[in-house]
């Protein structure tokens, strides 16, 4: 692959990969904060069903109460609960009841990305699936 480079072209024998969202958990909140676990955010399985995030996946989460922002690891929860807990230090950002979102990356070619659509889940009261949709950019 070529690349502009100052006022010359070089080549790169590796393709340049976009970090592009894969799917956003939009509003959830947060059910429990346990500082005692060893670390992660356990969530309902059908939400990370719905959003295509397997179990052990790195998300970040995005505290929209606090501003906080964080990357950890997942753990299904039991499907249907609609928990959502912080687990570790993870929990020293997020208490029961603030809102957070979300979002896994994926690596993706610049053909790739130009017709990717992440997923977008949407929940509404004790973070149960109110519509599962995708970005229209």
């Amino acid at each position: 692959m070529l690349i502009p480079f100052k006022k010359n072209w070089i080549y790169l024998p590796y393709p340049i990969l976009n970090r592009n969202v894969k799917p956003k958990i939009h509003t959830v909140t947060v059910t429990e904060a346990n500082v005692a676990y060893d670390g992660s955010i356990t969530i309902d399985a059908d939400l990370l069903d719905a959003a295509g995030i397997k179990k052990y996946e790195q998300v970040y989460i995005n505290n929209a109460i606090n501003g906080s922002r964080i990357m950890t690891y997942v753990l299904p929860g039991k499907r249907g609960s609609g928990e959502v807990c912080m687990n570790g230090g993870a929990a020293l950002l997020a208490t029961v009841g603030d809102t957070v979102h979300i979002l896994s990356f994926v690596s993706l070619s610049a053909e790739e990305a130009d017709h990717y659509q992440p997923v977008l889940v949407f929940t509404e009261g004790n973070n149960q699936i109110k519509s599962i949709e995708k970005y229209h950019y």
